[in-house]
């Protein structure tokens, strides 16, 4: 289930999909933690450039940063299957950008999870 987690070209089972999405999810909170804590200390606010800082900025932030996380997730994964010709990857990978962006960072990991089982060229 957890193996292969760093090797993007490998196409996975369900199961390993699974393990993926478990694994880099835990890395993307940890990794939204850590930046959001030090953008905070040094004081770059990213949203609108107040100094006060309110839950809602936080939640922002983080939704900025699992963005970033899952465009780079799922262009490694086109890159390194081959999939840059693919139109649905591309698509899919779109798809996963805006569902993160608006809806929330589970399912564009979701459809970066899916992205892994597709067959590379």
């Amino acid at each position: 289930m957890f193996g292969h987690l760093t090797d993007f070209s490998h196409s996975r089972t369900h199961g390993e999909a699974v393990g993926f999405f478990v694994f880099f999810t835990v890395v993307l909170v940890g990794l939204s933690t850590v930046l959001g804590s030090v953008l905070g200390t040094l004081g770059l606010n990213l949203v609108d450039g107040s100094v006060t800082s309110t839950i809602m900025t936080g939640v922002t932030v983080n939704t900025m940063i699992g963005t970033l996380f899952v465009l780079l997730t799922s262009s490694l994964i086109l890159v390194n299957k081959k999939l840059t010709g693919d139109l649905l990857s591309i698509i899919l990978t779109i798809v996963g950008v805006y569902a993160t962006y608006h809806v929330g960072v589970l399912l564009g990991m979701l459809i970066v999870s899916y992205l892994t089982t597709v067959k590379g060229k």
